[in-house]
């Protein structure tokens, strides 16, 4: 293999091996012929990559073309990637039809679904694949009402077999008052079912040591509560949410406890990569309003979060300056 050599990439500097533009464009995932390189200061054409050498110290301008005036702020999480951040359940609504609406005006494109049994009794009844489609929106089968971590695995194994799903969302609850985690249960779970080629996203306490040990043993996101589900309390403790954030290499998402849109707000500028709710919308005097006030407050604290807030400060700092006053 040949010396690796150094050179600056769109600014940062970076190690390769790479000998020839082609190679070095290649090596960074991109395709040759749908992006332009400037090559120490002139334009190298794209004809002629794969023959233009490089030298140590070389520095290279990488571009290529996106929609006018968008940010590509989308995420992924176990090799899917989606633009909105918003997770909405399919719990509570008075019909299908308002939830399929609350799920529009929310812009989500993943959505929880409960796994129960068909209704034998009427066989034609509906059912929620007829108002949100899969194909279009990506179902997400959760274990809500497990309290073991063998019922949540079976669970998760029957609705592989029902739909094909491996991206699923996994909870085992301790008691039924509070419907806190057992994370020992939790825990045990995540191990089998990633062992057995599920993707679990999984709820969890707010707890930054049992967040690492679900990412150790297979989660493929972490979903700590805010607050007890189904409360409308909004985030309790921003500080474990925000060691959370700052400990995980996988994706964090705020699940239970949002009551508002500032409580959406306020997970987002904390730094979680997005927000699971389901009694804030339904339960809403009008849902399809507070989806969209939701959609906006998860964007807004997204945009809050990437700008940077200002620092806290003890003492009042006039935002005009007192010298030269009349």
């Amino acid at each position: 293999m040949s010396e690796a050599i150094s050179v600056t990439i769109n600014g940062e500097s970076r190690r390769t091996n790479a000998r020839m533009i082609a190679e070095l464009v290649r090596e960074l995932d991109l395709v040759p012929e749908k992006v332009a390189v400037e090559h120490n200061g002139a334009i190298a054409p794209r004809a002629q990559l794969a023959d233009i050498a490089l030298a140590e110290g070389d520095v290279l301008e990488i571009v290529h073309f996106v929609g006018g005036g968008q940010n590509d702020d989308s995420w992924t999480v176990a090799g899917r990637t989606f633009r909105s951040r918003l997770i909405v359940g399919t719990g509570k609504y008075k019909d299908f039809q308002q939830n399929a609406a609350a799920v529009e005006a929310a812009g989500a494109e993943i959505v929880t679904v409960a796994v129960r049994r068909v209704n034998v009794s009427n066989p034609d009844a509906p059912m929620l694949t007829d108002f949100i489609d899969p194909n279009k929106v990506t179902y997400l089968p959760n274990t809500a009402g497990c309290f073991t971590a063998e019922d949540a695995i079976r669970t998760l194994r029957l609705a592989r077999e029902a739909g094909g799903w491996d991206l699923v969302k996994l909870e085992v609850l301790g008691e039924a008052r509070t419907l806190y985690p057992n994370m020992v249960e939790t825990i045990r779970a995540c191990e089998v079912l990633a062992k057995e080629g599920f993707a679990p996203m999984v709820y969890c306490t707010d707890d930054p040591i049992a967040a690492k040990q679900l990412e150790d043993a297979g989660a493929v996101a972490i979903m700590p509560l805010g607050a007890p589900i189904g409360s409308g309390l909004g985030i309790q403790n921003r500080v474990t949410i925000r060691l959370i954030v700052e400990g995980a290499s996988v994706p964090v998402l705020v699940d239970a406890g949002v009551g508002t849109a500032s409580d959406a707000a306020v997970a987002m500028e904390l730094g979680c990569d997005g927000v699971l709710m389901n009694t804030a919308i339904a339960e809403a005097k009008d849902p399809l309003r507070m989806a969209r006030a939701m959609k906006l407050a998860v964007e807004a604290g997204r945009d809050a979060y990437l700008a940077g807030r200002m620092g806290r400060r003890k003492y009042a700092d006039p935002s005009s300056p007192l010298a030269g006053l009349i």
